[in-house]
């Protein structure tokens, strides 16, 4: 089930765990059986064991970004969040396509982002 605070929640620890790049956390996000679409029409990374692998081989470097984000739609199904992304010399708009388990774990994740023209 979805909730604006479950989302403010998870939203929170993926910033977490973005910046730590720690497996742990990052493997806490996702249910077992959780598909991470880095693209809409992108073959998933499937399974919580490859989503931190393919994760760590793309991290990003702690502290080289900072995240604005706020909800479009929250239902009981899912959340899309609108949020742009900013690294030193460039920045993203990024739109999320987010479902939660009842645990408040990701069991779906779809991200579309955008580079911002120079």
């Amino acid at each position: 089930m979805t909730s604006l605070d479950a989302v403010t929640a998870w939203i929170q620890n993926y910033r977490s765990a973005w910046e730590s790049n720690d497996p742990e956390e990052i493997g806490n996000l996702f249910a077992e059986d959780a598909a991470y679409f880095t693209e809409p029409f992108a073959k998933p990374w499937l399974g919580r064991e490859k989503i931190v692998k393919k994760w760590l081989k793309n991290q990003d470097e702690p502290g080289t970004t900072t995240f604005e984000w706020h909800p479009l739609i929250v239902t009981e199904d899912l959340a899309i969040i609108e949020a742009t992304t900013r690294y030193p010399k460039k920045a993203y708009s990024n739109l999320w396509v987010l479902r939660l388990d009842i645990s408040g774990q990701a069991r779906q994740f779809t991200e579309w982002w955008m580079r911002h023209p120079s």
